[in-house]
């Protein structure tokens, strides 16, 4: 029961303090899975966001949908998808009944302001988590390179990052298989 109270916790916290979107709500659910409950590691994490960034859906219920499941089964995985969506649909039902009232308020466009810098800098540091990340497994140079080219492809030639997160999981598979058919050939032969 506990496990289950924990998993709404993380995704309930998510949902509500995600503001902006999915994107917002990526670094909020790495503190809580990776960072404060510790269901796993960041290279893991970073594997379900290149997963789940390929699916069509919001980001955010798709996360929390695999890890409530892998975390608490079947019953772990509708918590965290009620828990993430939950303060979704509480701020639309109050938003929405009061949005005529609020709108000509220069604060709610001040508060807005203020919170794009704060989403920025989030997105930033998790950008910077996965940098490190990549760069044991890749080493400099090759971070530097797939980082430069992977920014070319979606700044200048507008590729969808769905397609690119496919073509490099699918480069990875193919890289993983040659590298085992090397070990494999290297087994046969006694080199």
């Amino acid at each position: 029961m506990k496990k289950q109270r924990d998993i709404f916790i993380a995704f309930f916290r998510s949902g509500i303090l995600g503001y902006g979107g999915g994107p917002s709500s990526i670094p909020l659910v790495y503190k809580e899975v990776v960072e404060r409950f510790n269901w796993m590691n960041a290279e893991e994490f970073g594997d379900i966001l290149a997963l789940a960034n390929t699916l069509p859906g919001p980001i955010n219920t798709k996360m929390a949908g695999y890890i409530g499941y892998r975390v608490g089964g079947y019953v772990g995985m509708v918590n965290a998808i009620l828990a993430s969506i939950l303060p979704t649909i509480v701020a639309m039902i109050l938003l929405f009944a009061s949005i005529d009232k609020i709108k000509q308020f220069n604060w709610v466009n001040g508060m807005i302001a203020a919170i794009i810098p704060v989403v920025g800098v989030m997105m930033g540091t998790l950008t910077w988590q996965f940098l490190k990340n990549t760069k044991k497994d890749f080493g400099t140079g090759k971070t530097i390179v797939l980082s430069v080219l992977i920014l070319i492809v979606l700044q200048f030639f507008h590729i969808h990052p769905a397609i690119v997160i496919a073509v490099c999981l699918i480069a990875a598979f193919v890289q993983r298989d040659k590298e085992e058919q090397v070990v494999k050939k290297k087994e046969r032969t006694g080199a």
